[in-house]
């Protein structure tokens, strides 16, 4: 029998296509608070924001006798007809937000305007109004979402872990901060301080704000003006990308999207400058007639479609590979006749002083007036951890020269000595070296056999191995490092770290916090010095970040083979005889030596039999 559902049921199916997690939540109430005026917003979460969500702005707060309308489906002022729809201008327009959190969660509203001597508190659950009353606040608006998903628990079982969740959240606010660098953002997860931005304006202060001064500093700034289009921002150079997309932010009219078309179009405008399944930093603000674009694609309004899609392709990849080609280019260096070298503590001196001038725009400013529910001790730190990360610039550069080097002998004396170790644990293979082709594979007599040995796959075997014995026998090998290595992190990269340690520790690395956000290097696996130790261990975090959640135990295997794999001899890489034959015996004393941890042959063999059997000596 066909039937009309209840309204009740209608709502909660409603809520479902724009509020999928807390995230979707918090962003509803974001861009409420963005367009309502507001130049100091403060986003406070629990658990995740399953529990608790607390979005507090200086806005221009609701009116009393519109606080019940606003929790209507399809009430909305942001636009009055259909035709509105082909120039939204504002964030939020489709007139469901507010109506599909309460739905499923319980919700109270705080909002004064100006003008009013007085301000209001609405309660409502689960769509059903609770209370009413006048109260006494500052003006703008604070929501406050409890128990999300407490009356559809079907829905509430398919969220995924608290920190999960929460990243997701921190991510949006981190967006948003870049988006809007005019407006003073602090968030809070568990009472903790997390983020606070000041509020300059500087897109650049709050890439700083966000990333730390590893990022900020290898950035460059773009802006161009094509027609009605403009697009401004931060490119990062070459030498800054990532084994994932974390890095890549694109906003249009001050929304954070999605599309395919600017996607294609920044990375095939690196495509010539980054290492295949690397990703670049951008933070991109496309400026467009709204006439040109639709917002209006998916409930979440995350997705967008344009009418000029060629246009906006060439306008993002002209841009960046413009920008790309000049920053690339190395300019020829001359010395006037008679000049004399310059003093090597003058060079330093100038390096230094060239640094600092590069973050002289990101002098932080802790604001005092963002509107708080509570109160806080605001952070002070933000500077001294920019000056301690350029410790290493005291330094003279003899000092520098000789760490380097002291480095580089050291992790070439290691790998020498540990192949050695295992060799003399054990009997040495019976075999005899023929010679080397194409600078990559050896022939091997073995057993009457003939082997054809790629020397990157077998080196990869080998490492792999030893990682994963002495990761089972929980005796992994740490090699400690003379001049420590500074990583600064992002809010979500603290936490994805925080909850993963163990997965660092039992691989070999050994580091220690360095203030809000930065970590010590002390120590890295000693059996992959040849390495880039810092580069080796952000990519791992990058791979935490892509699985979304805590690693299982068994995910460490894939994580050994991914160092394996960096650190194995490459080919066309010139061995010597004696260090072959070392990785040869090596390689034939493993468990399973004829495959790389990803598959991958590592040895081709040809029998006595088939050799005859070619010659035709037999039939």
């Amino acid at each position: 029998m066909i039937q009309v559902l209840d309204q009740n049921t209608i709502n909660q199916i409603a809520a479902g296509e724009v509020v999928e997690r807390p995230m979707a939540v918090v962003k509803e109430l974001v861009e409420n608070s963005l367009d309502a005026g507001a130049t100091a917003i403060t986003v406070e979460i629990r658990e995740g924001g399953i529990s608790f969500i607390r979005v507090t702005d200086n806005g221009f707060g609701i009116a009393k006798e519109e606080i019940p309308t606003a929790f209507l489906r399809h009430a909305t002022s942001k636009i009055r007809s259909a035709e509105d729809l082909l120039c939204v201008r504002s964030l939020g327009f489709r007139g469901e937000a507010l109506s599909s959190i309460a739905a499923v969660s319980q919700v109270e509203l705080i909002t004064k305007q100006a003008d009013e001597i007085a301000g209001n508190r609405y309660e409502i659950e689960g769509g059903e109004e609770k209370h009413f009353e006048e109260v006494g606040c500052p003006d703008g608006t604070t929501f406050i979402v409890k128990n999300l998903f407490y009356n559809t628990p079907a829905r509430r079982k398919f969220l995924k872990s608290k920190t999960t969740e929460g990243n997701y959240i921190q991510d949006l606010v981190l967006r948003y901060s870049l988006s809007r660098a005019d407006i003073r953002f602090h968030y809070i997860v568990d009472g903790k301080s997390k983020l606070q931005t000041s509020g300059d304006g500087k897109l650049k202060t709050n890439i700083f704000y966000n990333y730390g001064s590893d990022v900020t500093k290898c950035v460059m700034p773009v802006e161009v003006t094509k027609g009605a289009m403009k697009l401004s921002g931060f490119i990062g150079r070459p030498e800054l990308s990532r084994g994932n997309r974390a890095l890549l932010n694109y906003f249009v009219n001050g929304r954070y999207v999605k599309s395919s078309v600017i996607t294609s179009a920044i990375e095939n405008a690196y495509k010539d400058y980054l290492m295949g399944h690397r990703f670049p930093f951008t933070a991109l603000m496309l400026t467009i007639d709204s006439g040109f674009i639709d917002v209006n694609v998916h409930p979440t309004k995350m997705e967008i479609r344009f009418q000029n899609q060629k246009e906006v392709y060439d306008l993002f990849y002209d841009c960046i590979r413009e920008s790309l080609k000049r920053a690339t280019l190395i300019p020829e260096a001359t010395l006037p006749e008679n000049s004399e070298i310059p003093d090597e503590s003058e060079s330093v001196k100038e390096n230094y002083d060239t640094e600092q001038l590069n973050h002289e725009h990101v002098q932080v400013s802790v604001p005092i007036s963002a509107p708080e529910p509570f109160e806080l001790k605001q952070q002070q730190k933000i500077q001294e951890i920019k000056e301690s990360t350029h410790w290493q610039s005291d330094q003279t550069e003899k000092e520098q020269v000789r760490s380097e080097k002291e480095q580089e002998l050291t992790t070439k004396f290691n790998q020498m000595n540990l192949m050695k170790d295992e060799m003399i644990a054990e009997e040495k293979p019976n075999f005899r070296i023929i010679g080397q082709v194409f600078a990559t594979y050896w022939l091997v007599e073995y057993r009457e056999e003939l082997l054809i040995i790629d020397q990157h796959a077998a080196h990869e075997k080998i490492l792999y191995e030893k990682l994963m014995r002495r990761l089972n026998e929980k005796t992994a090998i740490t090699q400690n490092l003379i001049a420590p290595i500074v990583v600064t992190l992002s809010g979500r990269e603290l936490d994805v770290l925080d909850e993963n340690k163990e997965v660092f520790e039992k691989i070999g690395f050994r580091f220690e916090p360095f203030g809000d956000r930065e970590y010590l290097i002390q120590g890295v696996p000693a059996d992959f010095l040849n390495v880039a130790s810092k580069e080796l261990f952000l990519e791992i975090l990058d791979s935490l970040m892509e699985e979304g959640n805590r690693i299982r135990p068994e995910g460490i295997i894939d994580h050994c083979a991914t160092m394996a794999c960096k650190a194995a001899v490459k080919g066309n890489n010139t061995l010597s005889y004696a260090e072959a034959d070392a990785l040869i015996s090596e390689m034939l004393k493993a468990d399973k030596p004829y495959h790389c941890p990803h598959g991958r042959p590592t040895t081709i063999v040809m029998t006595k039999y088939e050799f005859e059997k070619k010659f035709k000596r037999i039939l």
